[in-house]
Protein backbone atom coordinates (compact mmCIF):
# COMPACT_ATOMS: atom_id res chain seq x y z
CA UNK A 1 0.00 0.00 0.00
CA UNK A 2 1.30 3.43 -0.90
CA UNK A 3 1.42 5.67 2.14
CA UNK A 4 1.75 9.43 2.24
CA UNK A 5 4.36 11.11 4.35
CA UNK A 6 4.93 14.78 4.96
CA UNK A 7 8.40 16.20 5.33
CA UNK A 8 8.52 19.60 6.99
CA UNK A 9 11.19 22.27 6.76
CA UNK A 10 11.36 24.99 9.39
CA UNK A 11 12.89 28.39 8.80
CA UNK A 12 13.34 30.96 11.53
CA UNK A 13 14.38 34.55 11.29
CA UNK A 14 15.12 36.76 14.22
CA UNK A 15 16.76 39.90 15.29
CA UNK A 16 16.81 43.56 15.18
CA UNK A 17 19.08 45.48 17.44
CA UNK A 18 17.40 48.34 19.30
CA UNK A 19 20.68 49.72 20.60
CA UNK A 20 24.15 48.36 21.23
CA UNK A 21 23.11 46.54 24.42
CA UNK A 22 19.57 45.38 23.77
CA UNK A 23 18.62 42.96 21.07
CA UNK A 24 14.93 42.55 20.46
CA UNK A 25 14.19 39.06 19.20
CA UNK A 26 11.28 38.40 16.99
CA UNK A 27 10.64 35.20 15.18
CA UNK A 28 8.67 34.34 12.12
CA UNK A 29 8.25 30.73 11.28
CA UNK A 30 7.49 29.37 7.86
CA UNK A 31 6.47 25.75 7.68
CA UNK A 32 6.95 24.10 4.32
CA UNK A 33 5.32 20.71 3.90
CA UNK A 34 6.40 18.35 1.17
CA UNK A 35 4.10 15.51 0.17
CA UNK A 36 5.83 12.22 -0.59
CA UNK A 37 4.37 8.77 -1.18
CA UNK A 38 6.17 5.80 0.35
CA UNK A 39 5.80 2.29 -1.03
CA UNK A 40 7.64 -0.92 -1.78
CA UNK A 41 9.10 -1.58 -5.23
CA UNK A 42 6.31 -4.11 -5.90
CA UNK A 43 3.67 -1.44 -5.25
CA UNK A 44 4.97 0.83 -8.02
CA UNK A 45 2.96 0.86 -11.24
CA UNK A 46 4.46 -1.04 -14.17
CA UNK A 47 5.98 2.02 -15.90
CA UNK A 48 7.73 3.12 -12.71
CA UNK A 49 9.00 -0.43 -12.00
CA UNK A 50 10.52 -0.56 -15.49
CA UNK A 51 12.07 2.88 -14.93
CA UNK A 52 13.56 1.85 -11.56
CA UNK A 53 14.97 -1.35 -13.11
CA UNK A 54 16.68 0.76 -15.77
CA UNK A 55 18.11 3.09 -13.10
CA UNK A 56 19.36 0.04 -11.17
CA UNK A 57 20.98 -1.38 -14.32
CA UNK A 58 22.69 1.96 -14.99
CA UNK A 59 24.46 1.81 -11.63
CA UNK A 60 26.73 -0.77 -13.25
CA UNK A 61 27.83 1.82 -15.85
CA UNK A 62 28.95 4.32 -13.23
CA UNK A 63 32.57 5.43 -13.28
CA UNK A 64 33.25 5.98 -9.60
CA UNK A 65 36.83 4.95 -8.70
CA UNK A 66 36.97 7.53 -5.89
CA UNK A 67 33.66 7.23 -4.05
CA UNK A 68 32.72 3.65 -5.07
CA UNK A 69 29.16 4.98 -4.95
CA UNK A 70 27.41 3.75 -8.12
CA UNK A 71 24.35 5.82 -8.97
CA UNK A 72 22.00 5.26 -11.90
CA UNK A 73 19.14 7.40 -13.14
CA UNK A 74 16.51 6.81 -15.80
CA UNK A 75 14.21 9.42 -17.32
CA UNK A 76 10.86 8.45 -18.83
CA UNK A 77 9.89 10.82 -21.62
CA UNK A 78 6.36 11.73 -22.64
CA UNK A 79 6.85 9.75 -25.89
CA UNK A 80 7.63 6.55 -23.93
CA UNK A 81 11.40 6.63 -24.50
CA UNK A 82 13.70 6.01 -21.55
CA UNK A 83 17.01 7.89 -21.41
CA UNK A 84 19.43 6.81 -18.70
CA UNK A 85 22.67 7.93 -17.13
CA UNK A 86 25.14 7.11 -14.39
CA UNK A 87 27.55 9.11 -12.27
CA UNK A 88 30.89 9.87 -13.90
CA UNK A 89 33.65 10.89 -11.50
CA UNK A 90 36.87 12.71 -12.21
CA UNK A 91 40.05 13.16 -10.14
CA UNK A 92 39.31 16.91 -10.38
CA UNK A 93 36.11 16.50 -8.36
CA UNK A 94 34.07 19.39 -9.78
CA UNK A 95 34.54 17.94 -13.26
CA UNK A 96 32.48 14.82 -12.50
CA UNK A 97 28.75 14.59 -13.04
CA UNK A 98 25.93 12.95 -11.12
CA UNK A 99 23.68 10.30 -12.67
CA UNK A 100 20.58 12.48 -12.51
CA UNK A 101 22.17 15.31 -14.50
CA UNK A 102 23.76 12.87 -16.95
CA UNK A 103 20.32 11.37 -17.71
CA UNK A 104 18.45 14.69 -17.88
CA UNK A 105 21.07 16.43 -20.03
CA UNK A 106 21.08 13.46 -22.43
CA UNK A 107 17.26 13.47 -22.57
CA UNK A 108 17.08 17.23 -23.15
CA UNK A 109 19.86 17.15 -25.78
CA UNK A 110 18.46 14.21 -27.74
CA UNK A 111 14.74 14.98 -27.32
CA UNK A 112 14.67 18.79 -26.95
CA UNK A 113 10.90 19.08 -27.43
CA UNK A 114 9.82 16.07 -25.36
CA UNK A 115 9.02 16.51 -21.66
CA UNK A 116 10.41 14.20 -19.00
CA UNK A 117 7.47 12.76 -17.07
CA UNK A 118 9.38 10.71 -14.47
CA UNK A 119 12.91 10.21 -13.19
CA UNK A 120 14.05 7.18 -11.14
CA UNK A 121 17.27 7.11 -9.10
CA UNK A 122 19.04 4.08 -7.58
CA UNK A 123 22.35 3.47 -5.79
CA UNK A 124 24.64 0.44 -5.60
CA UNK A 125 27.50 0.37 -3.09
CA UNK A 126 29.40 -2.22 -1.05
CA UNK A 127 28.09 -5.06 -3.20
CA UNK A 128 24.36 -4.34 -2.96
CA UNK A 129 21.65 -1.82 -3.72
CA UNK A 130 21.00 0.70 -1.00
CA UNK A 131 18.37 -0.43 1.49
CA UNK A 132 17.25 3.17 2.02
CA UNK A 133 16.58 5.78 -0.61
CA UNK A 134 19.32 8.15 -1.67
CA UNK A 135 18.47 11.77 -2.19
CA UNK A 136 19.72 13.92 -5.11
CA UNK A 137 22.25 16.65 -4.43
CA UNK A 138 21.27 20.32 -4.67
CA UNK A 139 22.71 20.78 -8.17
CA UNK A 140 20.69 17.81 -9.46
CA UNK A 141 17.54 19.14 -7.79
CA UNK A 142 18.07 22.47 -9.53
CA UNK A 143 18.48 20.76 -12.93
CA UNK A 144 15.33 18.68 -12.29
CA UNK A 145 13.44 21.86 -11.51
CA UNK A 146 14.75 23.60 -14.64
CA UNK A 147 13.63 20.60 -16.70
CA UNK A 148 10.12 20.97 -15.27
CA UNK A 149 10.11 24.69 -16.04
CA UNK A 150 11.48 24.11 -19.54
CA UNK A 151 8.45 22.00 -20.45
CA UNK A 152 5.96 23.60 -18.01
CA UNK A 153 5.10 20.13 -16.68
CA UNK A 154 5.81 18.42 -13.37
CA UNK A 155 8.18 15.46 -13.37
CA UNK A 156 7.55 12.59 -10.98
CA UNK A 157 10.69 11.66 -8.98
CA UNK A 158 11.16 8.06 -7.74
CA UNK A 159 13.92 7.44 -5.20
CA UNK A 160 14.63 3.71 -4.94
CA UNK A 161 15.72 1.79 -1.86
CA UNK A 162 15.40 -1.97 -1.37
CA UNK A 163 13.28 -1.39 1.73
CA UNK A 164 11.14 1.42 0.30
CA UNK A 165 10.64 3.87 -2.52
CA UNK A 166 9.77 7.55 -2.20
CA UNK A 167 7.66 9.13 -4.93
CA UNK A 168 7.48 12.90 -5.32
CA UNK A 169 4.93 14.37 -7.72
CA UNK A 170 7.26 17.17 -8.74
CA UNK A 171 10.91 18.16 -8.54
CA UNK A 172 9.69 21.34 -6.85
CA UNK A 173 8.79 19.16 -3.84
CA UNK A 174 12.50 18.37 -3.44
CA UNK A 175 13.54 22.02 -3.63
CA UNK A 176 10.86 24.06 -1.90
CA UNK A 177 12.70 27.41 -1.81
CA UNK A 178 13.93 27.20 -5.35
CA UNK A 179 15.62 29.47 -7.85
CA UNK A 180 13.87 29.79 -11.21
CA UNK A 181 14.00 32.12 -14.21
CA UNK A 182 11.59 34.59 -12.59
CA UNK A 183 14.22 35.20 -9.89
CA UNK A 184 16.52 36.71 -12.52
CA UNK A 185 14.12 39.63 -13.04
CA UNK A 186 15.07 42.76 -11.10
Amino acid sequence: MIKSLRISFFFCTFAHQIDSNIIFLSMKQIIIKTPVSVCSFDELDNDLRILVEKAKAMTQNAYCPYSHFHVGAAALLENGQIVAGSNQENAAYPSGLCAERTALFAANANYPHTPVVALAIACYANGHFSKNIISPCGACRQVMLETEHRFAKPMKIVLYGEDMCYIFDSAADLLPLNFVAENLQA
